[in-house]
């Protein structure tokens, strides 16, 4: 047995996890379960609860107890060590969170340890901004003496839920900015993933969180994460995730008009000119889909390629992809790991087949498989040439690790179809050329437009879509002002 495979023995042994309301761990209300599964081998991990409309309100009536009660009186300097201090915990137990996710979601561990630069460094940006927050005196023309000034205040209780396919780095993402500017937080992981989560949250208690500052809730999406969106307690809801639960809850959250950034889906393109190096972009322009199995909201799933490098590009390509290998991600030559559950891998397949039935040239991959001695549920890295922008392949989020190519005349034929979409999360251009660049990344509608580059992601970095994609930013200063509200004050000093 590898030294990651007696770890993860240990880390989980199929015993009962319990959630985190009010500082204290608890079953749900119910008494039900759910099943938490290694997605590459099936192996039972552990139980979590199955929590409901109960349990959220349970637990926002104790984010409101805090709010208005010990957390108040946190000092930002106060606020700042303590998201210290879970950074430095963080950080001492990283390979273990890593591990982690990786049996409970796939993601290949070489993957998860990678992300210690974001993850950590979130923690370290939002604690440096716990203490930046400010409001203004402003010169009025209001006759007499008088002052005026705004105060920047916390917003309140925040409800968050995130989905399955990056547990440490989506809950730090929802759970630092909100600490740091003194909101509290009732938090919905994924059914599917939520082992990591509720472990990060051990630790943020261990390091002096105050009772119902982090309240956790597993459950599943139309029972827990419903109540949580739709309760008139919550003063904000941060939600990423699909688009069409997105449309679910903004409807939702209109009930007590509470406010809501959204995360959502992407067909994000990456438009490859004939001038780029393509030593260095081909194995870019690849793992911009095929990372995480293509289970990423920001996959560049639509490869543009200028009509004279394609047959170059998809060879290179194709050798690439067939290079890569499957397999469990305690493995640590393994690139790419299973699919979530089941359902997904069947989702995947229906495309890869449609994309043959609507004409489309199946380059390479195009099936499941099971690597020896799994019983997981993998997709070959598959690449589609001869693809037409009407193909469904190429309109809609696969959520798998499947590559569009499709040849373009010239950069403003590229452009047009690139923006032929209703998402604009992320986009990638990659040539030597500086104004092309310019040019390219000033007219893509996206959120994130990455030049020779791709998947960069950085705490001081705003980040978000537009669109169908969602709106709100997470990272940059800018994500603080999702968590506040703006008071302004009035002084007559007559």
């Amino acid at each position: 047995m590898t030294g990651w495979a007696a770890r993860a023995a240990e880390l989980y042994d199929g015993r009962h996890r319990r959630m985190l309301i009010d500082g204290e761990w608890r079953d749900a209300a119910s008494g039900e379960v759910i099943e938490a599964r290694d997605p590459a081998d099936g192996r039972l991990l552990a139980t979590i609860p199955k929590g409901g409309a109960a349990d959220i309100d349970a637990a926002v009536t104790a984010a409101r107890r805090a709010f208005e009660g010990p957390w108040s009186r946190f000092t930002p300097f106060e606020r700042q060590a303590l998201l210290l201090r879970i950074a430095e915990r963080v950080e001492a137990e990283w390979q273990d969170l890593c591990l982690s996710d990786t049996l409970d979601m796939g993601m290949p561990i070489q993957r998860s340890l990678a992300n210690s630069r974001r993850v950590l460094g979130m923690l370290r940006f939002y604690a440096g901004q716990a203490v930046a927050i400010h409001g203004h005196t402003i010169a009025n023309s209001f006759p007499g003496e008088i002052v005026s000034m705004t105060v920047r205040e916390p917003l309140g209780v925040v409800g968050a839920i995130i989905p399955w396919n990056a547990p440490i780095a989506g809950s730090v993402w929802k759970i630092a900015p909100a600490l740091a500017t003194g909101c509290t937080v009732v938090l919905k992981p994924s059914e599917e993933a939520s082992l990591t989560v509720l472990r990060l949250a051990r630790i943020m208690q261990e390091c002096g969180l105050p009772d119902g500052v982090l309240n956790v809730v597993t459950g599943l999406g139309a029972d827990a994460g419903a109540a949580l969106a739709a309760h008139p307690g919550i003063d904000r809801i941060a939600f990423t995730g699909s688009t069409e639960t997105g449309r679910a809850i903004a409807r939702a959250a209109g009930g007590n008009i509470k406010r809501v950034s959204l995360e959502l889906g992407g067909k994000s393109p990456v438009i490859l000119c004939r001038d780029a190096d393509l030593d260095r972009a081909i194995p870019v322009a690849a793992m911009a889909v095929f990372a995480n199995s293509g289970q990423i909201c920001i996959a560049g799933s639509r490869l543009f390629v200028a009509r004279e490098i394609e047959d170059e590009v998809l060879s290179h390509l194709a050798d690439h992809a067939r290079g890569l290998r499957l397999g469990h991600g305690i493995d640590p030559e393994v690139d790419l790991g299973p699919l979530i559950s089941a359902r997904q891998a069947a989702r995947v397949e229906s495309y890869l087949q449609r994309g043959q039935d609507e004409g489309a040239r199946l380059l390479t991959g195009g099936a499941r498989v099971t690597p020896e001695g799994l019983a997981g549920h993998f997709i070959q890295p598959t690449i589609f040439a001869g693809v037409s922008d009407d193909m469904t392949i190429a309109r809609e989020e696969i959520f798998g690790p499947v590559l569009s190519v499709l040849p373009f005349d010239d950069p403003e034929d590229a452009l047009r179809r690139a923006n032929a979409t209703p998402y604009g999360l992320a986009a990638g251009v990659f040539t030597r050329d500086l104004g092309t660049a310019h040019k390219l990344a000033q007219r893509l509608r996206a959120g994130t437009v990455w030049v020779n580059m791709y998947h960069a992601i950085d705490p001081a970095v705003p980040f978000g879509g537009v669109r169908m994609s969602g709106h709100g930013r997470e990272g940059g200063t800018e994500h603080l002002d999702e968590f506040l509200d703006t008071k302004a004050i009035w002084i007559n000093t007559d």
